[in-house]
């Protein structure tokens, strides 16, 4: 297994609370009996809490799964990360070695869930072969379920324009929430995230009234596309589909061809709300010199499945890309561990110029007029205050580019020095969305800025 690093170890952590009660752990002087098998895929440790009996913590780093014998319900508790921080900082402190009778029963149990769900599996699979007609009614139930919410959905529209885009500020959350409720119901969360966004685009300040008209007319035009998407080409298909929430499916995905490269991790961001954690990274491929986005998801305080690395590290795998008009995201097919170059890797070549950076903007939202940000790698730009107290960055030529408004842009200043820096971001059209800046061979995240 490849070394961890703190980066992966805090990206685990089901809140802030927990990552910091782990940081409280990282200590050698808390545990007693740590350990790790000959290839560390299984460490693990005991750590004296309030009780008379030491907790019994331990992790497989493989998938990863955590066990430890505390009462707390969060996944993964404060001593796993703890435990996976002391990893981190010292491996030397695990000894190598047989795995103790409580972590043998664990990684036994789990082998035997494993092996009964994969039995489980081929029996379904034998006794319920794939049913092509099931399967196409299945899909034509959801169709029609679209299409009357989105029929509903364009009265909706209707409704709301006749009443002026002005009384948009007056409106309830009801008035939002209800519609958004039924596109759910009506198998297209996609829309129905639009319909939400719609609610608070009044409270976005000077020039709300324009992003209102720009929403609507996403929304409009999701309406309009749905009933000839079959006139449409493959990839707008796709498109329309992937923006009203429709997703492919892996075994979908199957047949599309995967991109073999090495994957710089450019930019990271997660997104968190009470019911999921939406983590978005960017990574740039060394020899085909293409940016992909992967999208992991986190129920709750779940920690996120696929283990990355931290940001300005590799890893060497096999991406497929999602089909549509601008292929950005893409899913980890497969991945070769130990196989990517250690140490600093050359960052991707930044754009010098805004216009024709912001320019990747605009044909993208030629070829897809839902897309809503872009990733941009920027050369040789120098941030700034503005006199409202905001954010910019200037390039070599004197243009400006306008920083999202609750960016505090102090760590990016204190990096770059007021001098020009290497940048990655995402542009959504309006604003910019710093992600990392570097400084020297290192990366330095903004996304906590």
């Amino acid at each position: 297994m490849p070394r961890l690093t703190t980066e992966q170890v805090l990206a685990l952590a089901p809140d802030p609370a927990s990552a910091k009660a782990g940081t409280g752990l990282a200590a050698a002087r808390k545990w007693s009996g740590l350990g790790r098998d000959a290839d560390t895929r299984m460490v693990w440790g005991l750590c004296q809490g309030s009780g008379a009996k030491p907790y019994q913590t331990q992790v497989d780093l493989g998938e990863p799964a955590f066990r430890c014998t505390c009462p707390s319900r969060k996944f993964p508790c404060k001593h796993s990360l703890g435990l996976l921080l002391l990893l981190a900082g010292d491996e030397k402190l695990f000894k190598a070695g047989e795995l103790p009778e409580w972590v043998a029963e664990w990684v036994a149990s789990r082998a035997v869930r494993a092996e009964r769900r994969s039995v489980r599996q081929e029996r379904e699979t034998e006794d319920k072969p794939i049913d092509a007609e099931a399967r196409a009614r299945r899909v034509a139930n959801r169709a029609d379920k679209i299409t009357a919410g989105l029929e509903e959905l364009d009265l909706w529209l209707c409704d709301l324009v006749r009443g002026g885009i002005a009384g948009m500020e007056s409106r309830p959350s009801t008035f939002f929430d209800t519609m958004a409720s039924r596109l759910i119901d009506a198998q297209a969360p996609g829309a129905a995230r639009l319909v939400r966004d719609l609610a608070f685009i009044p409270t976005t300040g000077e020039g709300w009234h324009a992003r209102a008209v720009a929403q609507l007319g996403r929304l409009h035009l999701l309406t309009a596309a749905w009933p000839r998407i079959e006139t449409l080409t493959p990839e707008m298909q796709a498109d329309v589909r992937a923006h009203l929430g429709w997703a492919l499916t892996e075994s979908e995905l199957a047949g599309h061809p995967a991109v073999d490269d090495e994957w710089i991790v450019i930019g990271q961001l997660i997104d968190e709300n009470e019911r999921l954690r939406v983590r978005r990274t960017w990574v740039h491929g060394v020899a085909t010199n293409r940016i992909a986005l992967l999208l992991h998801f986190a129920p709750g305080a779940a920690p996120f499945s696929e283990l990355l690395p931290p940001l300005g590290g590799s890893l060497r795998a096999e991406l497929v890309f999602f089909p549509g008009s601008v292929a950005q995201r893409a899913a980890i097919r497969s991945r070769r561990e130990g196989e990517a170059a250690s140490g600093p890797r050359p960052r991707p070549q930044g754009e010098r110029s805004f216009s024709k950076a912001v320019g990747a903007f605009a044909d993208a939202l030629a070829r897809d007029p839902w897309i809503e940000r872009v990733p941009l790698l920027l050369e040789a730009v120098v941030p700034e205050q503005t006199s409202r107290g905001g954010w910019q960055l200037r390039d070599e030529a004197g243009a400006v580019l306008a920083i999202v408004p609750r960016f505090r842009g102090w760590t990016l200043l204190a990096v770059s020095g007021a001098r020009p820096v290497w940048l990655s971001a995402e542009w959504t059209g309006e604003h910019l969305l710093p992600l990392a800046v570097a400084a020297g061979d290192t990366l330095h995240s903004l996304t906590a800025a």
